[in-house]
């Protein structure tokens, strides 16, 4: 789950700028560089610290594939299918969850998961295994 839920982002779905159900929404990696900071709002905020041209990675993340929203008494949880990377030649320390698609602002956020420490690929598969219990749970 989840272990930093980005400030602006319960605004944004509020206010209908995330779409949840039409939006394309994306996993990106970051180097350990990111300092994970709840005030940062859009991709642009931590761009930086993003693994751009490393072997594996396409800039801009993966697009989570089967998102599915599930309310059980009275908790609402996010989920998709876990990212996969093939090729993975890469260390990463987390990943950021945001939408690529409102215009204004440009790519907001969403979620962060910290890794726990650097992980890396070793030429094969990479995976983000999401807990359980979603990405994102809301009660």
């Amino acid at each position: 789950m989840a272990d930093l839920v980005f400030n602006k982002a319960k605004q944004y779905i509020g206010d209908g700028t995330i779409d949840l159900d039409d939006d394309d929404i994306k996993i990106m990696l970051l180097a350990d560089t990111y300092t994970p900071d709840a005030t940062d709002s859009v991709k642009a905020d931590i761009v930086a610290h993003e693994l751009a041209g490393a072997n594996g990675y396409n800039t801009g993340g993966y697009s989570l594939q089967n998102i599915t929203w599930a309310d059980v008494a009275g908790v609402t949880t996010l989920d998709a299918d876990d990212p996969v990377w093939t090729s993975a030649s890469f260390t990463c320390r987390y990943a950021v969850v945001y939408s690529d698609t409102p215009s204004s602002p440009a790519d907001p956020l969403l979620c962060l998961l910290d890794l726990g420490e650097n992980k890396t690929g070793q030429g094969g598969n990479f995976y983000i295994n999401f807990h359980a219990n979603g990405i994102m749970r809301a009660t």
